[in-house]
């Protein structure tokens, strides 16, 4: 039997800890966060569930909570990453993450490999120090910590949540539809609309954070920064009542692509991600303006950070049930959205697009199944179908640090075979290119 830490007791940590508690290989799981009342309802709600106050931001208290368990599920803020990390590798546990990090660049520039690649010009040139604070923080994860989690014969994974995580899966699902890949494009569409204000179903300071940041892309070989909000293209599949804008966005998928390019993506050469919804339209404007901006301002006299001030304003993202009903009782404005992947590339010394469309239920549809957003149904289940591969011992014999996209083909049909008993499926287009100009 399993015991299972889930450090951060948010939209996602509860739901994956609701999904943990149903599955007859777990015999414990220990939910954790800073904030002891969402600890306290989340554990009343399940079977096999203890509660335990941690400070992430002190190893000892990570370490005191994770003594004896078999995985540590980390769903906390990207700063907490590195002590959740050294715990896991204290007690000798499993490790797996919702997102990548940010918190170990200055580690990897600091260590002897990372002084080698920067004296060799081993890194991509960025306009944005943070997106290269970024790339750095995992090339730590993959070179630091690999060799680490392999040294004790446990594995990390992270980026595991629906995008990046689920997506990942779906686009490494693509790949045995090809001899060779040139192009990845990943589109989400985030088409819930409440009726009342509500841009983000998720973390808000999670999502504004991204989309104040340059947008990342993996082009002609390299990663480069492009102008957030930029490089609109728009599409409507059939089951989209309108065509939809995508633009650019700060995002982990072309990261973790352009890492594993030759290994895993048939020697692609170029990924995007392209992301549509309230969210990106109610940031865009505020970009525009100056308004996510994260340096100090004086303002009549006062000091102000334009990004704090928005964040202040913003509602949290709903995840107690009677919090959810009442956008359900209240009605959606919209109740729709998209995640797609199109690979383009050759099978038979032909043109290929393999067009991956992966369905999902929408946010009543959620509700009405789980009592859940459908952020949380598809990121907060999407991740614990990650568990689950460890649960039932589908990573037995890999250690390491990996990303959700270096999955085999064995643990991506399995993934998938999990998720369909969720109503999470894929619909799979194969076009040759000539019918596409057409």
């Amino acid at each position: 039997m399993k015991k299972i830490l889930v450090l951060g007791v948010g939209a996602q940590g509860s739901t994956a800890a609701r999904k943990l508690d149903a599955e007859p290989e777990v015999g414990e799981i220990i939910c954790a966060d800073y904030d002891q009342e969402a600890v306290d309802s989340i554990v009343s709600q399940l079977t096999k569930a203890k509660g335990a106050f941690v400070d992430a931001h002190d190893l000892d208290s990570i370490v005191a909570a994770a003594e004896g368990v078999d995985l540590i599920l980390n769903g906390l803020p990207l700063e907490c990453t590195k002590n959740v990390l050294d715990a896991a590798l204290i007690v000798k546990a499993n490790y797996q993450d919702y997102a990548g990090t940010t918190a170990l660049g200055e580690m990897w520039a600091e260590s002897e490999l990372g002084q080698k690649a920067i004296a060799a010009g081993d890194e991509p040139e960025f306009q944005d120090p943070d997106t290269l604070n970024w790339y750095r923080s995992i090339r730590a994860m993959f070179e630091i910590y690999g060799p680490k989690f392999e040294e004790i014969g446990k594995l990390a994974i992270f980026g595991t949540g629906s995008a990046p995580g689920l997506i990942c899966a779906a686009t490494k699902y693509a790949m045995r539809y090809l001899d060779k890949c040139d192009t990845i494009y990943n589109f989400v569409w985030e088409g819930a609309i409440a009726k009342r204000f509500q841009p983000f179903w998720w973390s808000p300071i999670t999502a504004l954070t991204d989309m104040s940041e340059m947008a990342l892309a993996f082009e002609e070989g390299k990663l480069i920064n492009t102008p957030a909000f930029g490089r609109p293209i728009t599409r409507q599949y059939p089951y989209m009542e309108t065509r939809i804008t995508f633009r650019e966005h700060c995002h982990d998928e072309p990261l973790q692509y352009s890492f594993n390019a030759d290994t895993h993506f048939k020697g692609c050469k170029n990924a995007y991600f392209k992301y549509a919804g309230a969210g990106m339209d109610f940031a865009a404007p505020l970009y525009e303006a100056g308004l996510l901006s994260h340096e100090e301002e004086d303002f009549n006299g006062q000091k102000i950070v334009p990004f704090d001030f928005v964040l202040s304003h913003l509602p949290h993202a709903p995840k107690y049930e009677e919090e959810i009903k009442s956008f359900v009782d209240e009605g959606m404005a919209l109740d729709s959205g998209c995640m797609v992947i199109e690979a383009y590339g050759r099978k038979d010394d032909e043109g290929i697009l393999v067009e991956v469309h992966v369905n999902a239920p929408g946010f009543v549809e959620s509700f009405e199944r789980a009592k859940m957003t459908g952020e949380m149904y598809l990121t907060g289940q999407g991740g614990y179908l990650f568990s689950k591969l460890f649960i039932n011992d589908k990573f037995q014999g890999t250690t390491g640090v990996i990303s959700s996209d270096m999955l085999s083909d064995e643990q991506v049909d399995e993934y998938f075979r999990y998720a369909e008993e969720l109503g999470i499926t894929l619909d799979t287009k194969i076009k040759k290119t000539w019918e596409i100009m057409e």
